[in-house]
């Protein structure tokens, strides 16, 4: 195309600019899709990876060993194909939420393992979909894009996003699913009125996804019970102060309160099938714990600890989040909308520590006064709000925010051993339940609670100190927690899941004493330890599974397999209270650590 002026034409102005019509369209036309392109391959490239991590590290996998949670949700997913029940009466009620996305690894696994396996291939897959979240959350946070993606990598190797996705547990997912609904309950409330009716629809999705999501965290655990309330006093919030339109706030309140329904009705099919003689009543421990004082010592108390987990566990990043989240919530400036969401944040973090505080039972274990996994959901929020401030905010305000994180930290620290004492030292060490803190203090086999501080704050320090760096201070900064997060799970994996497999698989697998795929029911011993129970349950896959009391109880005879606990001074012949029916023989026993059982067969 020819760019010289016609002779007929008008000189221009001294301060126009003269440019060919076309070659700006052409230029920024072409650009942009390389540039698309190359970042939808970075995502694609990237969950692939994430995806191939998770099945690596749980490769080793092959048995629940986080009992009795794993165990439950695996029995109800089982349930919910139309398998065996499996009597788990007396205990925790584990929802059906998760076990439905699990049905389709009932599909594809053969027998337990297979299924088991097919359990943790669903969590990789959706434990990796926290890349792309984390990455639009951080933009919105306002990190710069490449540091979005680096850091949304680091994100999705916290332990709390990684580990417990080796595991058939809702830890799994629940991270994904409030980074989800956080975002889209952003979109949903600060989007400007929409203009056209394609605006109009992008709201309206917005609102019915984030319900969609609170309903589900709350038809998969009982912490989604927090969140589920939490976005319907900001569905009611919207309404009332006319951020979004009648019709939009409407729409969103009834699908949440249709889906929470569906949630309810899917719960309570379950019941019948898993707890015929009731469960352990968890919501009776809240209301004395809420109406005594001691009862508010152990839930503040509690939940301070897990507080305190969460903020040394990141090096002291999540602190900074929670820390800079409550900035945001009270400062006098800030916007309506973002204010309401920081709120939210705040009462989801509060909300989960001492609600769970209060249900818990005294377990006469260490992890009751520490614990990290019930905040595991909405750490990655809190770790990539601190990602925000270390990289964004300037050097007065980030020492001030790690100094109020270390602040934090050293306080939460001090709640726990006044209230918890000597039990730190007394009760039951269970390495499950630390797995970062056992990585800080290079122990696990006990719990060390100044040890694990002073070392989060260490890395704290390390943390502020290598975004000083001017030029290097992101790539050090991501490295390092990079570094971390791998250790921890690598470490976790090695020292805790897989020797748990072992002992598990070595304590309870009849496989090669009993064709199990033979056995219609099995009924086990209420004398037997838990675990041993539930992992019996879990061998004879194909089984109705019911308990019984030997002490009181006859063995039922119309049991295909019959597992009883085995007193020290006897034979395992002699197990069977009053001697065994004519047809009945030892298919195999043990004694453990856990417990002494006889199987028996004819």
């Amino acid at each position: 195309m020819s760019m010289r002026t016609p002779p007929d034409s008008r000189p221009p102005a001294r301060t126009a600019v003269t440019r060919p019509p076309v070659a700006p369209a052409d230029r920024y036309a072409a650009g942009p899709r390389p540039n698309r392109r190359r970042w939808a391959w970075l995502f694609v490239l990237g969950w692939a990876a994430q995806v191939a991590l998770r099945l690596w590290l749980g490769s080793g996998q092959t048995v629940p060993v986080a009992t009795p949670d794993e165990s439950g949700y695996l029995f109800a997913a089982r349930v919910l194909t139309g398998g065996p029940d499996a009597d788990m009466s007396f205990g925790t009620v584990y929802r059906g939420g998760y076990p439905l996305l699990l049905t389709p690894a009932f599909w594809f696994g053969g027998g337990p393992v297979g299924v088991y396996r097919a359990v943790l291939v669903i969590n990789a897959l959706v434990s990796a979909a926290m890349l792309p979240l984390a990455f639009l959350l951080l933009r919105r946070l306002r990190v710069r894009r490449r540091w979005s993606y680096v850091f949304a990598h680091v994100t999705a190797l916290l332990p709390c996003v990684l580990f417990y996705s080796e595991f058939a547990l809702t830890d799994a997912v629940l991270p994904v699913i409030l980074v989800g609904w956080l975002l889209l309950a952003h979109a949903w409330l600060t989007a400007p009125p929409p203009a056209a009716r394609r605006a109009s629809v992008r709201v309206a999705l917005s609102g019915t996804g984030a319900s969609l999501l609170a309903a589900y965290a709350y038809a998969c655990h009982t912490r989604g019970a927090i969140l589920l309330v939490v976005h319907a006093a900001l569905v009611g919030l919207a309404m009332v102060r006319r951020w979004r339109s009648w019709r939009s706030a409407s729409g969103a309140a009834l699908v949440l309160a249709a889906a929470t329904g569906a949630g309810m009705l899917l719960n309570r099919s379950l019941l019948p099938h898993m707890y015929p003689s009731g469960d352990n009543d968890l919501g009776g421990n809240v209301v004395k714990r809420l109406t005594s004082p001691d009862g508010w010592g152990w839930m503040l108390s509690l939940g301070t600890g897990q507080v305190w987990y969460q903020a040394v566990a990141s090096g002291g990043v999540a602190a900074i989040g929670l820390i800079a989240v409550a900035f945001f919530a009270v400062r006098r400036g800030t916007a309506g909308r973002t204010r309401a969401l920081a709120l939210a944040v705040l009462t989801i973090v509060a909300g989960i520590a001492f609600a769970t505080s209060a249900a818990l039972p005294v377990e006469y274990r260490i992890g009751n006064y520490v614990y990290g996994r019930y905040l595991a959901c909405v750490t990655p929020v809190l770790f990539m709000v601190g990602v925000a401030v270390l990289v964004r905010a300037a050097r007065r305000t980030l020492l001030l925010a790690a100094g109020a994180a270390a602040v934090l930290a050293v306080i939460a620290a001090c709640v726990v051993q006044w209230y918890a004492g000597d039990l730190l030292h007394q009760y039951t060490y269970t390495a499950y339940d630390f797995p970062e803190t056992s990585f800080l203090t290079w122990d696990w086999t006990s719990f060390r609670l100044w040890h694990a501080t002073l070392t989060g704050l260490l890395l704290l320090a390390l943390t502020v100190a290598a975004v000083q760096l001017r030029g290097h201070g992101p790539p050090l900064l991501a490295g390092l927690l990079a570094v971390v997060a791998v250790g921890m799970c690598a470490t976790a994996t090695d020292r805790i899941a897989q020797p748990l497999v072992r002992a598990e698989t070595a304590h309870t697998d009849l496989r090669g004493s009993v064709d199990l795929s033979k056995q219609r029911s099995i009924a086990v011993d209420w004398n037997i330890w838990w675990t041993i129970r539930l992992s019996q349950y879990y061998w004879a896959w194909w089984s109705d599974g019911s308990v019984f009391d030997s002490r009181w109880t006859a063995p039922p005879q119309d049991a295909d397999l019959v597992v009883l606990a085995w007193p020290k001074d006897k034979p395992a012949t002699a197990s069977w209270p009053k001697g065994a029916p004519p047809g009945w023989h030892v298919a195999d026993s043990r004694r453990t650590v856990e417990g002494d059982w006889v199987a028996w067969t004819r």
